[in-house]
């Protein structure tokens, strides 16, 4: 049976894809069915007709899961913010816990069985970092899913209530200089709110078409909150939100957030997680089941502002951070001083490169805590992994399929002793896990 373009079908949702979406069968030929819930049966009309696989939207939905929800959200399914909110919550965590075992099962030695999902007691409002395009109604909008096009909000569930009062208040006063990509006219392109989640300070970016004076008492004036504005300098013609000037216009260009007993300075192009509250958790999973000692020489790769090495610091004798981006190591060794740490070192450069360098010093680390970018860790950071040896070694990852990847060469010379998937993105298809490694 040839399953085409246009023609309409009643299947049995069996499964779920990489991106939650529902999976079906028909004589052995997988069917993605955008919302769909595995055991529900559902007439589809099929989309789109490849080789080996179809996707499709449903049409009716003949037999209803009891995960069903009506989502809270009035833009969802047009936006590229979530993929879940018409499955309860507690339903998500399992799907991805099952996404996981399933690339476990698929590309592991070791089928080791995944540890359930941590979730979040209020998955809501949970993002201190928020991007905000302006559409050409001129109202504050997001970006539609695998798109450029702007959907204007009224509100949005996971970006917290006070970034999209000021975004609001900001496009309802700046509205003769909202950039038009059309034309390549007008100032005001998108706006950026950075929180602090437990010190309440709030950042305000303003990313402009041209370095020019503004006036920005208006929006202190009625936000009293926030901290600092910035304006961010992007005068190409491209997709990419933020350019890489930065002129600050009010405060000091940083806020400050603290995580556990730590403060952490975070700047414009700071990397800094989004989910503080999950963050947490991450990094206290990650200390935890490593069991680290007084004895032990950490190695933080891809270390960002250097949030894990200082959270780690006061367990062990000595840590080395490693990023590439130069702006994150000048926080990263501000936030030492800052958290009066003495024992960290934050050196700049490339990891595959700088921790080659820092081998060759004669710097003999025994346990590695890696946070790689989606893309994974390269082949050279690999090979030395699995060359060191190391007593223990933690990978934190914000992508199960490049996790996998990489696990399949380093289980060659470390045992998995347990993978724990964290929801860092709530009702999001996406997935951060923490998967602790013992020499064999």
């Amino acid at each position: 049976m040839e399953i085409k373009k246009n023609e309409e079908y009643v299947v049995d949702i069996i499964d779920y894809g990489a991106d939650g979406e529902g999976i079906a069968k028909i004589n052995g030929y997988t069917i993605f069915v955008i919302g769909g819930i595995k055991g529900e049966a559902c007439k589809i009309h099929i989309l789109k007709a490849l080789k080996t696989h179809a996707f499709a939207k449903i049409v009716e939905i003949v037999k209803v899961s009891e995960n069903r929800v009506l989502s809270d959200c009035e833009t969802y399914g047009k936006c590229g913010g979530c993929d879940l909110r018409h499955i309860k919550y507690e339903e998500t965590l399992k799907i991805k816990q099952e996404k996981v075992q399933n690339l476990v099962n698929k590309m592991l030695q070791n089928k080791i069985n995944v540890s359930e999902t941590v979730g979040m007691d209020n998955p809501k409002h949970y993002r201190n970092k928020a991007i905000f395009p302006i559409s050409k109604e001129k109202k504050v909008g997001i970006f539609a899913k695998r798109s450029h096009n702007i959907i204007p909000i009224n509100e949005c569930k996971i970006q917290t209530k006070r970034s999209q009062e000021i975004a609001k208040f900001i496009v309802e006063n700046w509205k003769d200089t909202i950039y038009d990509e059309n034309t390549g006219k007008g100032l005001l392109r998108n706006i950026m709110i950075r929180e602090g989640f437990r010190t309440h300070e709030i950042m305000c970016v303003l990313v402009l078409s041209e370095k020019k004076d503004v006036n920005v008492k208006e929006i202190i004036n009625k936000f009293p909150e926030i901290k600092t504005i910035v304006a961010n300098i992007n005068t190409e013609n491209t997709n990419v939100v933020l350019g890489k000037e930065n002129v600050v216009l009010y405060g000091d260009g940083y806020i400050q957030d603290k995580l556990g007993d730590y403060i952490f300075k975070i700047s414009p192009n700071s990397f800094y997680q989004v989910n503080p509250i999950q963050t947490e958790k991450i990094y206290n999973l990650a200390i935890s089941e490593v069991k680290l000692n007084q004895e032990d020489i950490l190695c933080d790769l891809y270390c960002g502002i250097g949030t894990i090495g200082i959270f780690a610091s006061k367990y062990v004798k000595q840590v080395y951070g490693i990023e590439i981006v130069e702006d994150a190591i000048r926080d990263a060794k501000e936030n030492a001083k800052i958290n009066n740490i003495q024992n960290a070192e934050f050196i700049v450069g490339d990891v595959e490169k700088a921790f080659e360098k820092l081998l060759k010093e004669n710097i003999k680390p025994n346990v590695v805590i890696v946070d790689p970018p989606r893309k994974g860790l390269d082949n050279k950071t690999v090979e030395n992994l699995k060359k060191l040896k190391l007593s223990r070694l933690v990978y934190v990852s914000c992508n199960p399929a490049t996790l996998m990847r990489d696990l399949q060469e380093l289980e060659k010379v470390y045992d998995i002793k347990k993978i724990i998937p964290v929801d860092n993105f709530c009702y999001s298809s996406h997935v951060e896990c923490v998967c602790v490694m013992k020499l064999k």
